[in-house]
């Protein structure tokens, strides 16, 4: 039991303290630091690992990101912590974070937490680029922080799914499958062609080079970390939409179901290969947020000294919490997407999940391709630049990556995760508590689905009346289609049948006319 009286509260803890996070522009990295600027409002200073990147330095990027209605609530409450994130230049792919001398040092001197969050999540990076990203950026973070004379805590995201190869997944760290440091020399000295061409044998069990890299980090951590620095290794699930802080419903990203929401919203993705009765193991971002800071702070007030320097490990999952399945998913996005359609669909959301590959490859042609090819064409003749065979090849590319994560089911135990809740004053549960047991699906992905109109769609709630009428429009072209579809397929049976009986006649007849010669 952790003595409230003795025990700093999770704000006090990060008073005054200074923060480097890699990863600071991603999804979770925003809102990570969104949620320490306002809930721990008398932090000293964020340092946020950037690169320039389309022409922009990391000053305008940091400008561009805090724009955003993420941070609407933290302007409207504190607008000077703004001033606190610091960009600092450099590059999780290079060597030293692509740091120079000065940042290095000052980072060095000042820092006193160190979260990592920077990773390629794309499950077809080439094996060279993604160990380069994932591993070595990994290794690099883990030096620096060895070196940082005031670090009081490292923590190091990573993900549940860098252990497939089971299916249940403790929080623990696995044996090793490969060596990280060969990994490393390898991506950094071997030709990249021959290294794609043993990528297959050199991953073993792991479906893709994320989760290979991924695993490999974990180990760097440890191997690095372990009886040296205090270390937490925190594993999120499928990371989607807020559910509730500082805004429910705020997303940046296409990823994961959201993607699947948008494109069956907007009518163009019609055919899921999937098992319907698996579990959708999805978690909102902001709980990710809360339990990564919360973590931190268990580690920091951890009185064990041989406690505090072993690797901790947590998974964050819906395990046990609010399961559902990916066909109660998608009847609750079906039924959304009825409910508040989504603006200028180019058909009714019809889609179906199933478990027949030859059934979904067949309605991918017929539903996804050839009328991808026919509004393409009718584009071109107009003068418009064709889009939706793109847009198809990209659903397609993606459904195929996500194949074994939605073929599959893993159990995550997340009983630690669980109890960090438990150790919260209740001061600090209205701040950071998890809230998982009040956890509505329906409202949640209401939520969800209204945020990505709001911020990725760009889709204005005001737009939604006219929506509904031109939804009503596509159900009405939608019967129509299916009853001349089915009406036409038996007129043509029924003609093919009568064609093969006169057919069958005139054969009869020539046989009689031989037998009589």
């Amino acid at each position: 039991m952790v003595n409230f009286e003795e025990t700093p509260t999770i704000p006090e803890y990060f008073r005054g303290k200074k923060i480097f996070i890699t990863g600071g522009s991603g999804f979770m990295g925003k809102v990570l630091i969104e949620k320490i600027l306002r809930s721990c409002p008398d932090i000293s200073n964020i340092y946020v690992l950037m690169r320039s990147k389309k022409g922009k330095s990391p000053e305008e990027r940091i400008k561009i990101m805090t724009d955003t209605p993420l941070f609407n609530r933290l302007k409207q409450e504190n607008p000077e912590n703004i001033k606190k994130i610091t960009p600092i230049l450099g590059d999780v792919t290079e060597i030293g974070l692509g740091l120079s001398p000065e940042s290095r040092k000052l980072l060095i001197d000042e820092v006193n937490i160190v979260y990592h969050a920077a990773a390629s999540v794309r499950f077809d990076d080439p094996l060279k680029d993604a160990l380069l990203m994932n591993t070595r950026g990994t290794r690099e973070v883990v030096h620096l922080s060895r070196e940082i004379k005031n670090l009081e805590i490292l923590v190091h995201v990573s993900t549940t799914y860098c252990q497939t190869d089971k299916k249940v997944i403790e929080e623990k760290v696995y044996p090793v499958q490969a060596d990280w440091r060969e990994a490393i020399r390898a991506a950094e000295h071997v030709d990249p062609h021959i290294l794609n061409i043993l990528t297959p044998h050199y991953m073993g069990a792991m479906p893709n080079t994320y989760t290979f890299t991924k695993s490999l980090s974990e180990h760097v951590v440890n191997d690095l970390c372990d009886g040296q620095i205090p270390t937490v290794i925190f594993r999120p699930s499928i990371v989607i939409s807020t559910m509730e802080d500082p805004v429910a419903g705020w997303i940046d990203n296409f990823n994961g179901p959201v993607g699947i929401l948008v494109a069956s919203g907007k009518g163009i993705l019609r055919s899921v290969y999937t098992q319907p009765n698996l579990t959708a193991d999805y978690i909102p971002v902001d709980l990710v947020i809360k339990g990564i800071i919360i973590s931190t702070w268990a580690k920091a007030i951890e009185k064990n000294y041989e406690e505090k320097l072993r690797v901790s490990v947590y998974n964050a999952s819906n395990n046990n919490i609010n399961n559902i399945t990916i066909k109660q998913l998608v009847d609750i996005g079906r039924g959304l997407c009825y409910d508040y359609p989504l603006n200028n669909t180019l058909w009714y959301p019809s889609g179906c999940v199933t478990t027949c590959y030859p059934n979904h490859f067949l309605r991918v042609i017929f539903f996804h391709i050839l009328p991808a090819l026919f509004i393409d064409g009718l584009l071109k003749l107009t003068g418009q630049k064709p889009m939706l065979l793109k847009i198809q090849r990209k659903i397609y590319i993606a459904n195929m990556a996500l194949q074994y994560f939605i073929t599959q089911e893993w159990t995550f135990i997340n009983d630690k995760t669980a109890k960090l809740e438990d150790l919260l004053s209740p001061e600090d549960k209205k701040l950071f508590g998890y809230g998982r047991k009040d956890i509505d699906p329906l409202e949640y992905f209401t939520n969800a689905l209204m945020g990505t109109r709001r911020y990725l769609l760009k889709e204005d709630d005001s737009t939604m009346e006219q929506a509904k009428v031109h939804s009503k429009r596509m159900y009405v072209l939608y019967i129509l289609f299916n009853g001349l579809w089915y009406l036409g397929m038996f007129y043509l049976i029924f003609f093919q049948l009568d064609l093969l009986g006169h057919l069958g006649n005139v054969i009869d007849r020539a046989y009689d006319y031989i037998r009589e010669l």
